[in-house]
């Protein structure tokens, strides 16, 4: 039987080893923390009863993921848990945009704008099921559905201030941009736009639900569906060198590409060590965990109904404050994201109390503390919201970083998604995954399709590296 050793335990590192179990291999997951997980981990992090994410919170590509799909994940007790309203962008003066679930009324309460979106974000929707079957792969690789992926992908190229000019209303604008800043790039630069039309589009064709329970869920069900194949995680298990792995005939790190070198080191081929030590790391996350009590009094009702909230303000707002994340400037107004999981899912609060998940945009490694200007812009939205905040626990990029050894600096996404690395990352190469050494593949966010709770960068990476020992993966 064959045996490998996966390096890492966060979502990418399950998926490659539950499809190495799957195809027969022998394999144990080695993770240096004291749980599994990574990013997909929930905690008690304010007060007793109250359960956070610890990072990842709201899940449109785990929902859609192939690997996902194909596990059966709910026999192991994962249940998706919507929020009546996907996404809210509330505006000054009492005003929002709505991102439903139901493409109609999201294009209905768009007004003047609700046609371009049907036109745009509807038509990827309509397609989402094709369309994620090729974004979710290399890039390069042969299409299934060429005309649809090349119909997204003049789409997916457009600087995101450009393909906000077809909207005409601040709402819509709004709307797309605050998606679009998932990328934690400038919104000005090509294939800025990508990230914008897909998670909007996977909001009305799959939703953004939360995991039931938590985002640890997820990990518990990966992992029990790893033990039912024989395969086993180890905690507080520390790699440094790839000589602590003797005798596995695969490795697979779910790590950075510099963590990769430093594990390689003297294996790798030169131009491969060169790739991996210039990979460069995006900007930061600041994450804010409270317990507020009731619920969070927004100017417009209806955001109060939605999972997930952005809070930029305006497009033109997004646009200067995320240009000042990248070039190493703490804007006055960061992008924020709010999560209120537990509008979904009532079993994160008790007492009355609620968790509320918030995080801004922040330059990579920023080290001031700026959770001022985060509770700033939650009550410019929601007047009288401080004095219902009741803890309050903050974890800077170095926090991040100290908890996750994969959050280099504060980055959460796997490294910068612009210039040529929004396209070849880790390196520009036919098999992104493949290192140069015999057996050894690298399976983190920071390859093909990037950042995100779907488990389709280790599951792309095992295929591979069942290939390199002719086997074939079980579905």
């Amino acid at each position: 039987m064959a045996t490998a050793v996966v390096v890492g335990s966060g979502p990418n590192g399950l998926a490659a080893a539950v499809t190495l179990a799957e195809a027969g291999v022998s394999v144990r997951v080695l993770e240096a923390q004291d749980a599994p997980g990574g990013g997909a981990r929930s905690s008690e992090r304010t007060l007793p009863g109250l359960l956070h994410d610890d990072c990842s919170g709201f899940h449109p590509m785990g929902a859609a993921s192939p690997f996902f799909r194909g596990q059966d994940l709910a026999r192991y007790g994962l249940r998706w848990r919507w929020p009546e309203i996907q996404l809210a962008h509330p505006l000054d003066g009492g005003r929002a945009a709505l991102l439903w679930r139901d493409l109609g009324r999201t294009v209905e309460g768009l007004g003047p704008d609700g046609r371009r979106w049907s036109e745009t974000i509807g038509w990827t929707s309509r397609r989402f099921d094709r369309i994620a079957e090729e974004v979710l792969r290399p890039i390069i690789h042969l299409p299934r559905h060429p005309f649809a992926l090349a119909r997204f992908g003049s789409m997916a190229v457009t600087p995101a201030s450009v393909l906000a000019r077809a909207f005409r209303t601040e709402a819509a604008k709004a709307l797309f941009g605050g998606v679009a800043a998932h990328s934690f790039s400038r919104l000005t630069t090509p294939f800025s736009s990508a990230v914008g039309v897909m998670l909007a589009a996977a909001g009305h064709a799959v939703g953004w639900p939360v995991a039931e329970g938590g985002t640890q869920a997820i990990t518990d069900a990966l992992v029990a569906r790893l033990a039912d194949l024989g395969g086993h995680v180890e905690t507080s298990a520390v790699v440094t060198r790839i000589d602590d792995l003797r005798g596995a005939d695969l490795v697979l790190l779910d790590t950075t590409p510099m963590a990769a070198a430093t594990i390689l080191r003297g294996r790798l081929p030169s131009r491969v060590a060169r790739s991996y030590r210039r990979f460069r790391q995006g900007p930061a996350a600041y994450k804010l965990d409270l317990a507020v009590e009731g619920p969070i009094p927004w100017s417009c009702e209806d955001v109060g109904r939605a999972g997930t909230v952005h809070l930029g303000g305006r497009f033109e707002e997004m646009v200067a404050a995320e240009d000042d994340m990248a070039n190493g400037r703490m804007p006055e107004r960061p992008f924020c994201l709010l999560g209120q999981q537990y509008v979904a899912d009532p079993s994160r609060s008790a007492s009355g109390l609620n968790p509320v998940y918030l995080y801004a945009h922040v330059p990579h490694g920023h080290g001031a503390d700026v959770t001022d200007l985060l509770l700033d812009q939650v009550e410019r939205f929601a007047p009288g919201f401080r004095a219902r905040v009741r803890h309050v626990v903050a974890t800077g990029p170095a926090g991040l970083h100290s908890a996750n050894a994969n959050y280099v600096g504060g980055d959460i996404a796997g490294g910068a998604s612009d210039g040529l690395q929004v396209l070849f990352r880790p390196r520009i190469a036919l098999d992104p995954y493949s290192t140069g050494v015999d057996g050894v593949y690298l399976c983190s966010a920071s390859t093909p399709p990037g950042a995100g709770v779907h488990g389709m960068g280790g599951y792309n990476a095992a295929v591979r590296a069942l290939a390199g020992i002719g086997l074939r993966p079980h579905r």
